[in-house]
């Protein structure tokens, strides 16, 4: 761990919350990324620093849409998610518990949702509990992040689900993909939260179901429709990309002695390193651009120019680049394809298969 707070320096370190921990599961091969979450890099600062600023983040508008469409969904002690937690997974609740953690002191949020969550998986039974708000916590390389949801965890007859509650529509029974992908990753991050918060208490983990409750508004109305989603292949992702965090010694080791992150912030927080200087220090650490990150990380566009001054394949996305597998540039790819390159060992094949797709372009063409 001192090695990653000499990465970090003297900038201080930057919580994760529940995008930056589900972000993890988008590129999970990204060694940069792995070392600048592990050593908690505040990522957004060192883009807006190197003139390469993301701009993530909904519009005030979409935030209080957001906010109006999950009050309804929450009133009157959550009436309206029960009926379609009813109808979506057939459950005969005759009387429902409700619990708003948020109630509680910030200061004991955690402890009282592991009380709550302890005795619900002692008691089991059949009666319906509800709760809002629950603060959760999972480990990030050695620091403890805690989570805090705008979701529900809804436990019946010994199982626990989590609700995810998103504004984006749900028009004719389809949504966007790539807004469900990201809610997936997102409300994976909190099943397995809780899953490890069961397993500390003693109680069985796989009692947290991996289908989690989507929530989204019908068509182009507030009416909110349930359905579920199946996070299971997020889940994976996430796990084994939080193992390979607490196991960074292999990354580290191959860093220059010397290297660090820091941003030298000064009295009020604002970066004084060199710009120059920073982004020489990230180049040490091997990024894996994908076209996707585009929608996961404050560093994507900075790894994104320095993908096309390489002519890296990275920028044709993941399975061009992994079709292409061995081939770095896409200059060497078009010089394999029009044999101005002999290929190197390894590199036999993918250079007959791309020398094919050149004849049969120009036989198109021509």
């Amino acid at each position: 761990m001192n090695r990653l707070d000499a990465l970090r320096g003297t900038t201080p370190q930057k919580p994760h919350d529940a995008r930056a921990i589900a972000a993890l599961a988008a590129n999970p091969g990204c060694a940069r990324r792995a070392l600048l979450d592990g050593a908690g890099i505040d990522k957004d600062a060192a883009a807006r620093h190197l003139g390469f600023p993301a701009p993530f983040g909904q519009s005030p508008f979409a935030i209080t849409r957001g906010n109006v469409f999950e009050a309804l969904v929450k009133a009157d002690g959550c009436a309206e998610l029960l009926r379609m937690l009813r109808e979506l997974l057939g459950l005969p609740i005759a009387e429902v518990a409700y619990h708003d953690v948020e109630n509680v002191g910030a200061h004991l949020r955690h402890a009282h949702t592991r009380a709550l969550f302890d005795r619900a998986a002692r008691d089991g039974g059949d009666a319906g509990t509800v709760y809002d708000h629950p603060l959760l916590s999972l480990d990030i390389a050695g620091h403890t992040a805690y989570l805090e949801p705008d979701v529900v965890a809804f436990q019946l007859g010994g199982r626990f689900h989590i609700v995810e509650i998103k504004s984006f529509a749900v028009i004719d029974g389809q949504a966007d993909p790539s807004a469900v992908a990201a809610a997936a990753r997102q409300a994976a991050v909190y099943v397995l939260a809780l899953r490890r918060m069961l397993r500390e208490l003693g109680h069985d983990p796989l009692r947290v179901a991996h289908d989690v409750v989507l929530v989204c508004p019908e068509n182009f109305a507030n009416r909110p429709v349930a359905s579920p989603l199946d996070v299971r292949r997020q889940l994976g992702v996430l796990e084994r990309q939080l193992s390979r965090m607490t196991g960074l010694d292999r990354l580290l080791d191959g860093l220059p002695a010397d290297l660090t992150f820091d941003l030298l912030p000064d009295e009020d927080g604002l970066p004084t390193r060199p710009a120059a200087e920073l982004a020489d220090a990230l180049r040490g650490a091997t990024a894996r651009y994908a076209p996707d990150c585009l929608s996961a990380c404050d560093l994507c566009f900075f790894c994104r120019d320095e993908a096309r001054q390489e002519g890296a394949t990275d920028l044709l996305g993941r399975h061009v680049r992994d079709e292409l597998g061995g081939v770095a540039s896409v200059g060497e790819a078009l010089g394999l394809a029009d044999g101005a390159r002999d290929p190197a060992e390894g590199q036999e094949e993918i250079a007959r298969l791309l020398r094919n797709a050149e004849r049969l372009r120009r036989e198109c063409l021509a």
